[in-house]
């Protein structure tokens, strides 16, 4: 019993030692691996490479974005979820694998709200109802309309089963009465090239992967999920404007770690994202691509994962949304 009790004395002041290096600002001392739940193209890997360039900047240490996609996001927030939780193996997450998934999946790898711990909400961007140009369609109460008259013959990509695009996707069908037919994808970026491509009709995305398409005319778009107009694209009405009101769709972009993860480096983390999100440079850089900068506390961020949550869970039993 006294060697066990000496064990135990020992590892705990073993872990405040470590604590006490951690405040003391010996963190990070190595790389850190910043986790892109999306694939290359994605508006999770653009948003995700902008911030890791400050970031390594203000620790003195490379930030290495890694893709791990796959199963609308859900696959690199598990292996977020479970790396070691030593503030460097962090993810750069979304609604999908957080506050989306978890409700409509009947089964999960983890447990998005026990799992994670966040650190800092980094960004928030309205999604586009998109249509390739053939498509005989030039404002949303036309493409309604054009589902009605021919229906299971409208395709619509998404980035992935449990994306804010397919959830977008869902919540259209339930609210205009239509029927389109889903096409996941790995990644946003094969979701948008088959739809240039006309093989999917309607791609529903966020805005900086396909502002160019929309500006070359290669995509038409047709409604902002947002309850305002971006200024990039001022002559897109919102889903409220053209007649849908309630189908609003805004992503988050934001940085969470391992539940568990020592305070000391979260609150640093934080800190650190809040720095660099507040920059003239960084903020310039988000709003070329559409998106607004935020920088609201760890807790802040932490009750909008958790409210979101619970709306929906209360929406999906609602429309009967389950996602295998």
């Amino acid at each position: 019993m006294t060697k066990i009790l000496q064990l135990t004395v020992g590892l705990v002041l073993s872990l405040a030692t470590v604590s006490t290096a951690l405040a003391e600002g010996k963190w990070p001392a190595k790389p850190i691996r910043l986790i892109a739940t999306y694939g290359p193209g994605s508006s999770i890997d653009i948003i995700a490479r902008l911030v890791a360039k400050p970031l390594a900047e203000q620790l003195g240490q490379p930030v290495i974005v890694e893709n791990k996609p796959g199963a609308g996001g859900d696959l690199g927030t598990d292996y977020v979820a479970k790396a070691n939780k030593d503030g460097y193996t962090i993810g750069f997450a979304s609604a999908g694998p957080i506050t989306v998934n978890p409700n409509a999946r009947p089964k999960m790898q983890y447990d998005a709200m026990k799992d994670l711990a966040p650190v800092a909400l980094v960004a928030t961007g309205p999604n586009v109802i998109l249509v390739n140009p053939s498509l005989p369609v030039k404002n949303l109460q036309e493409l309604i309309a054009y589902i009605k008259h021919h229906p299971d013959t409208v395709n619509y990509a998404s980035a992935g089963v449990g994306t804010s695009g397919h959830i977008a996707g869902e919540l259209f069908q339930h609210l205009s009465n239509t029927r389109i037919l889903h096409v996941p994808y790995k990644g946003n970026s094969e979701a948008i090239t088959d739809t240039l491509g006309g093989r999917t009709q309607l791609v529903i995305s966020g805005v900086p992967p396909i502002l160019s398409f929309v500006k070359s005319g290669k995509l038409r778009a047709i409604a902002m999920a947002d309850v305002k107009r971006s200024p990039l694209l001022p002559d897109v009405p919102t889903v409220a404007e053209a007649g849908l009101p309630g189908a609003e769709s805004v992503a988050w972009y934001g940085i969470v770690a391992p539940a568990g993860t020592p305070p000391e480096i979260l609150d640093r983390l934080h800190d650190e994202v809040v720095k660099a999100v507040n920059s003239p440079q960084l903020q310039e850089q988000f709003a070329a691509l559409g998106i607004v900068a935020s920088s609201d506390s760890r807790d802040a961020f932490g009750k909008r994962m958790a409210d979101e949550y619970a709306r929906f869970k209360a929406l999906f039993k609602q429309i009967n949304l389950t996602i295998e």
